[in-house]
């Protein structure tokens, strides 16, 4: 059961949301109440409101009605500037910082240090470097710019470049996504730390296990509006998920069994140094192959070649029992195979182009006759695809980057549905999106299977894979190591394979997860 939060005095309210765009309600009476010196999660599907949410607050959208209240003052809107000079600022998932600036010149942009006419670019670096000593108790290399620092480094300028500003809230929007779990940890004790020098903090974040260690309250949207605030000490991540989607997830992963057929892809002895070596492996229709390897492990460098975006050295590639040549991703579709990229907004979709637009992108020739274009099929096709995978947008005509990011990930999978491919590549599908959209994506995965087509699914999330895998295949540097049938491993085995802990043990070797928990505890880093 849900657990409500008792009143306090609030940091920052706002009340009865309303947020119309082109007759869609993206927001539909929210509210949104975060206590003085309290970590306040935020949570939803894609789609859900989040993001027009935390943009009413910054000032970039204007509510059709409501109330903003900071601090006391209340405000039917803001803009920017007026939300900065309250003491609201913002530390955002794509890191808005000129990459050719040195990090002294990055953190005082816009309030440079000057002596006389002049930038005094020592000043701001020297200051710089004792402010990160100051306040992260980290050095990063004097003269250093921005794109020469890793997304951490780049997380941890932005948060102090926030903090110079003496802020009295902090919104953190999506802040790990792209961090591995040793700077999630890190992150994690800097909000805690901030949190204890009396800022109010609003943490939105798709991973259920950040807000239950962070948050001391979560406000949970659905469809525009907040359906609850509870404890997430008190309140299961189950049961915050159920609000979320509004259904059970008792199913998280709703494997279809399906008869099995011929190949319908297959790798043969394929090499590219130094990258990977001697890979074989089948796809059959109807069945999902899941692949999985840390970074460097050559998984990534393998798909891109089976689908002609780089050339294999040595082997061969074979579609339903003939053997192909694959120079481009041309090609590749051609022969029948669809690929669902990890990067979608550079590489998924054309962000300027509207949802009807990009999923037929792959497909105009369906629609087509005599080179003249059937604009009627093209729509009617394009409803279908939006209702089948639950898109939601204001419209067909709607551009991509205005959709959320899980609703941009299945007009990716909807351009190749209207493909009717034969072998769907699918990179990371759910990176980035929520658990209602998770799950949608489960779903539709089997529907693929069931019509008969293959999946190869490369992902990280090792349970995605042994939810969803008829197969799985494990790399490391560069190598097969070990395969496995569904239902013969655990997350221990796959992850000791991934890390080499095991990658030389005989096939026929037991593996026993009692065993293996503390033998490779010392893995879950490296891994995550």
């Amino acid at each position: 059961m849900s657990t409500p939060i008792a009143e306090a005095p609030w940091a920052l309210a706002l009340d009865g949301i309303v947020k119309q765009f082109a007759g869609n309600r993206a927001l539909d009476g929210a509210t949104l109440h975060v206590a003085r010196a309290t970590v306040h999660g935020l949570v939803g599907e894609n789609g859900a409101g989040k993001s027009t949410l935390i943009k009413v607050l910054a000032g970039i959208h204007r509510p059709d009605s409501g109330t903003i209240t900071v601090d006391g003052h209340k405000h039917d809107q803001l803009t920017p500037r007026q939300a900065e000079a309250l003491g609201v600022h913002f530390i955002h998932q794509d890191r808005l910082l000129p990459p050719n600036f040195t990090v002294g010149e990055a953190l005082f942009l816009g309030h440079e240090l000057r002596r006389g006419p002049w930038l005094d670019r020592r000043a701001m670096q020297s200051r710089a470097t004792a402010l990160l000593r100051e306040y992260f108790d980290i050095e990063l290399p004097p003269g250093a710019l921005i794109a020469e620092l890793s997304t951490a480094q780049q997380q941890i300028v932005q948060i102090t470049r926030a903090l110079l500003a003496k802020p009295t809230v902090l919104v953190f929007d999506e802040p790990t996504a792209a961090l591995v779990k040793r700077e999630v940890d890190h992150l994690t004790e800097i909000i805690g730390r901030l949190r204890s020098q009396g800022l109010s903090i609003i943490y939105i974040s798709h991973y259920l296990q950040e807000i239950e260690a962070l948050c001391d309250s979560v406000t949970i949207l659905r469809n525009g509006r907040d359906v609850g605030t509870v404890s997430p000490k008190t309140t299961p991540a189950s049961e915050i998920a159920r609000m979320m989607v509004n259904r059970e997830l008792s199913e998280m992963y709703p494997k279809q069994t399906v008869p099995l057929g011929d190949p319908v892809l297959e790798v043969r002895a394929l090499s590219l140094e130094p990258a990977y070596q001697d890979i074989s492996l089948a796809v059959r229709s109807g069945e999902v192959v899941g692949l999985t390897g840390l970074v460097g492990s050559g998984a990534k460098e393998l798909v891109r070649s089976i689908f002609g975006l780089a050339q294999p050295e040595t082997g061969e590639i074979l579609i339903d029992g003939k053997r192909v040549r694959l120079r481009t991703p041309r090609d590749a579709v051609a022969h029948g195979l669809a690929m669902v990229p990890e990067d979608r907004r550079s590489q998924g979709v054309a962000p300027t182009l509207s949802v009807l637009e990009n999923t037929t992108l792959a497909s105009l020739g369906r629609f087509s006759q005599l080179g003249l274009l059937s604009g009627r099929r093209e729509r009617s096709e394009v409803k279908r695809l939006i209702s089948d995978l639950s898109i939601t947008a204001p419209g067909a005509h709607a551009p991509v980057r205005e959709l959320s990011g899980g609703n941009q990930q299945k007009v990716v999978l909807a351009k190749w549905l209207s493909r009717q491919s034969r072998v769907y590549i699918l990179d990371e599908p759910t990176v980035g999106v929520d658990i209602g959209a998770k799950v949608e994506i489960y779903r539709l995965i089997g529907r693929l299977t069931a019509e008969g087509a293959g999946v190869l699914l490369l992902s990280s999330d090792l349970q995605e894979l042994l939810g969803l895998s008829d197969r799985i295949s494990v790399m490391y540097r560069g190598r097969i190591v070990r395969s496995f049938a569904a239902g013969e491993a655990d997350s221990d085995t796959l992850l000791a394979c991934a890390t080499g802990a095991i990658a030389s043990w005989p096939e026929d070797a037991p593996l026993h997860a009692a065993a293996r928990q503390t033998e490779f505890k010392e893995y879950d880093d490296v891994a995550t």
